[in-house]
């Protein structure tokens, strides 16, 4: 296009008419191709909601009669009506975008409610239960829904709050990982790149919406089929950030694909947004890590050797050190001798004289003096290595001034004294920082041992596909909410819910409050879908639905890692491993709760028909800790942990001083649709008390900031 411009500067120099109607023409032309990354946008997707009740107005499917394995018709119709004339309701139906016009009707019981994605939502949220052993500390969130909507109802709790995103998105492999409305994507698919970075730029527009301007960063895994594309499109949906991308092996033993190299890694983008700080940590991620080593610290050797280490040099550090005859250590620290005087004749009962070495005549010396050498062995910061008096063999350590500085400083930590009373050093997190490298080669990261393995030790009798090593994900989201112990995290692509499961653990290594949002829908694995249909089941049945990744999978894997117990209710054998070490059967001092997507009308919502389902979200954006207000107050308002209700504005007074009573409260929610009488309520609160108006805050949320 440069090339372009200057032919044009040069058309303008000569014929400055002719140059201008060429630029004019150009600049349409150009305002038509859109640069960057060229996909087809395709037509919204719609996902199907099973259980949901219909309502007048849904766009419904029909489903297949019991026990077939057919998927139906797939066509979309829209519930115009209901008619109660036979012993069961039926729902009057009129088909969407046919060529001709077509109504029928249809059993409410063989209907399947369908969401467009073009369409306005709004959300709301089911409690399905909940696990509790962490005292105060915040709940993480399982949230089962669409993905799409489930972040469109966090824009309304999380916006701009979000410290971190870590997404293992669908790796597109042609086999049977995700759908694209509703059918599965197959290799041979003329649009498969397209249909799943129209799917991608979906997701990746709304959570750039949720990440903190200030300071966020995105994860995301992918695999080489289609890690240059989702490359491009963020550097097209978040072109101020900082992206880089490192190879992460996470299979050694390789996977072999026909006529190709074995696969042993995958790739990881971060995106860092704002000023997100990377926080180094004591490996570089490259050289592997003897975790039973690593926080040991190197002492200094107390001989001095080279031509800055000889006697004449350092006339002051040369005298004997003695050492108890049975190897159990130094006894004594004599005094210096210096140049051409005499060595003592006497030494200690029972020890040996241990001097400064001497190679080919030279006398070399001590790195210390003999007062500061027994001023050391003081503190403890003297030991010695393995001793052969036989071989005058008797190495001998210290800690320089440096480390001890960095004792009182905290860099190092004293965990114990050994038996000669030296101490017992390990490095404080962080203290000896290493910049990670791009290549990532963690036996930790092997997601055979420490995915599919450590899975299966939670849940013996449940399987999911290639999930995660959870110290991989541990160790990605170290680097950045390592300084951030209150950090909120997201996951729109949970899975089997390892995001949640590593937030755990690092809370429990340095006592951090972060909290985890997970999202995963239900779906049925594929090859479950024949089986289940075959003995007359459809979705939205019970006996179907426990079948589905968040039922079956995703909750009963964060509670037995909350509890410690399998979902049979035993111990659940085996460790955890690596930077930290304790039995899986602990468990963690952690909050979990379970909740269900729900899809409210605007009229329920604005006359109050709905707080039930409102109420989780009004706590999720109070910071989803301590007690919930889950129903009206009786009284017109309510002050719980975090946040207030106010829903009799006659009671302001009331309110207000309740909730400025509670250092706490952060949000005061007030039910009005007179905006004058909201401000006269907000006026009576404190600073620091954010107030939000309902319902209005909640519908403009969904009706206007959506982008359709």
């Amino acid at each position: 296009m440069s090339r372009l411009t200057d032919l044009l500067a040069q058309a303008k120099a000569k014929d400055p008419a002719l140059g201008r109607e060429l630029e004019r023409e150009f600049k349409v032309l150009s305002s038509r191709r859109s640069f960057g990354l060229n996909f087809e946008r395709h037509r919204p997707e719609n996902v199907e909601l099973p259980g949901r009740p219909v309502r007048k107005g849904d766009k419904v499917r029909v489903l297949p009669p019991r026990g077939s394995k057919s998927k139906g018709d797939q066509r979309l119709w829209k519930v115009v009506g209901f008619d109660n004339a036979n012993s069961k309701k039926e729902a009057v139906l009129e088909l969407l975008d046919g060529a001709e016009s077509e109504q029928t009707q249809v059993l409410l019981d063989d209907l399947l409610v369908v969401a467009d994605f073009k369409d306005y939502i709004y959300p709301g949220l089911v409690s399905t239960g909940k696990v509790s052993r962490g005292g105060d500390k915040p709940f993480h969130t399982v949230i089962n829904g669409e993905n799409f909507h489930a972040l469109e109802a966090l824009t309304f709790t999380h916006r701009g709050k979000i410290d971190a995103i870590y997404i293992d998105p669908p790796y597109n492999t042609g086999a049977k990982d995700w759908k694209y409305n509703n059918d599965y994507v197959e290799s041979e698919d003329l649009y498969r790149h397209s249909k799943w970075l129209a799917f991608m730029e979906r997701r990746l527009k709304i959570a750039a919406d949720l990440l903190n301007p200030t300071g966020s960063v995105l994860i995301a895994t992918i695999d080489e089929k289609e890690y240059l594309r989702l490359g491009l499109l963020l550097e097209q949906t978040f072109p101020d950030a900082e992206i880089q991308m490192v190879s992460s092996v996470i299979n050694p033993k390789g996977t072999a694909r026909g006529n190709e190299f074995a696969r042993v890694d995958e790739y990881i983008f971060f995106v860092k947004i704002g000023n997100a700080q990377l926080t180094r940590w004591n490996w570089d991620m490259l050289t592997e890590r003897d975790y039973a080593l690593d926080e040991e610290v190197r002492w200094r050797g107390l001989a001095r050797t080279g031509r800055k280490g000889l006697r004449a040099h350092n006339p002051g550090s040369w005298y004997p050190i003695y050492v108890n005859e049975d190897g159990s250590g130094i006894h004594s620290v004599g005094d210096t001798v210096l140049v051409g005087e005499p060595e003592p004749s006497e030494i200690p009962e029972g020890t040996v004289a241990i001097w400064p070495p001497a190679s080919n005549g030279q006398q070399y010396s001590w790195s210390v003096v003999p007062e500061t050498l027994r001023s050391l062995m003081k503190k403890g910061a003297v030991r010695t290595g393995k001793i052969d008096l036989r071989k005058k063999s008797v190495p001998i350590y210290y800690l320089s001034f440096n480390q001890l500085a960095a004792i009182d400083e905290g860099r190092l930590k004293v965990v114990g004294t050994s038996e000669d009373g030296s101490l017992d050093l390990r490095y404080a997190d962080g203290a000896r920082s290493a910049a990670p490298r791009t290549v990532w080669n963690m036996t930790s990261h092997d997601a055979g041992s420490h995915g599919t393995s450590l899975l299966r030790a939670l849940m013996p009798d449940r399987r999911f596909p290639f999930p995660k090593s959870l110290y991989a994900v541990e160790d990605a989201l170290r680097f950045f909410v390592k300084s951030k112990p209150e950090a909120v995290i997201l996951d729109f692509f949970a899975g089997s819910g390892t995001t949640a499961h590593a937030v755990m653990r690092l809370n429990r290594q340095d006592g951090g409050r972060r909290q985890c949002i997970s999202v995963t829908n239900n779906e049925v694995a594929a090859d479950e879908h024949a089986t289940l249909r075959t003995a007359g089941l459809r979705p939205g049945d019970r006996d179907w639905e426990k079948w589905g990744i968040c039922e079956y999978i995703t909750k009963p894997r964060i509670a037995a890692a909350v509890t410690g117990k399998t979902p049979d209710g035993t111990d659940i054998d085996g460790d955890y491993n690596f930077a930290d070490k304790f039995p899986m059967s602990v468990g963690f001092e952690e909050n979990a709760e379970f909740f269900t997507l729900t899809y409210e009308t605007p009229i329920s919502v604005s006359h109050n028909r709905a707080f039930s389902r409102i109420a989780p979200l009004l706590w999720m954006r109070a910071g989803s800790e301590g007690r919930r207000i889950d129903a009206l107050p009786a009284t017109g308002w309510e002050v719980a942990d975090t946040y207030g209700l106010l829903t009799d504005l006659d009671k302001a007074a009331a309110f207000c001083g309740a909730a400025a009573a509670e250092t706490e409260i952060r949000i005061a929610y007030i039910v009005t649709d007179d905006d004058r009488r909201f401000q006269a309520v907000t006026r009576h609160l404190p600073s620091h008390i954010e107030p939000v108006r309902l319902y209005e805050s909640y519908l403009t949320n969904f009706r206007f900031s959506m982008g359709r």
